[in-house]
């Protein structure tokens, strides 16, 4: 089970909004106007969670764990639908996604070592601007030439942000006294 707080509330509310946000994306009934709001709230829990969290010193376990998931179905599944809808080429959405799943592996391996990798301001850049990128690819109808600038602006910041997690996850293992690094080869 998990602390029952806020910010662990909003989480929830948040991954109970990811199938409510493909429904609508992909539902000839709605309209984007209405997906894209559920986006934005959706959105608006995870920078909200987050302050809460701090705020209220009520950081958890499961916190730690479920809100980089709940941020991570959120575009992956936005992204997913928004190529079904021909709205975004399938090799961006791969990127994007590869990128997530790398990084979470990177987080997973550092955990077992005894190290938590915060979220550095790159990937900070990186979550405002797939967020960005998502509503309007959501809400702008055509390909006006802007958005197609921030989708490859975009990428590239994901790439990046992601390569400066994997250089900074090598810099940790480095710094290792050689008992450590011996004792793990083994």
């Amino acid at each position: 089970m998990f602390e029952l707080n806020v910010p662990n509330v909003l989480t929830v509310f948040r991954i109970l909004l990811v199938p409510v946000l493909v429904a609508l994306m992909l539902s000839e009934f709605s309209s984007d106007a209405l997906a894209a709001g559920v986006f934005i709230l959706a959105s608006f829990t995870d920078a909200l969670d987050g302050w809460l969290a701090r705020r209220a010193k009520s950081e958890s376990n499961f916190g730690k764990l479920m809100d980089p998931l709940a941020d991570k179905l959120l575009v992956t599944s936005a992204l997913v639908s928004l190529v079904a809808l021909d709205r975004v080429q399938a090799w961006v959405a791969m990127v994007i996604i590869a990128r997530e799943f790398a990084v979470t592996g990177l987080r997973q391996m550092a955990v077992e070592q005894g190290h938590v990798i915060a979220a550095g301001s790159w990937g900070k850049v990186k979550t405002v601007l797939q967020i960005a990128m998502v509503l309007a690819l959501i809400a702008v109808d055509g390909s006006p030439a802007w958005v197609d600038a921030l989708v490859y602006v975009t990428v590239a910041i994901t790439v990046y942000s992601g390569a400066d997690y994997f250089f900074g996850f090598r810099a940790l293992l480095k710094a290792r006294p050689a008992s450590v690094r011996a004792a793990s080869r083994r």
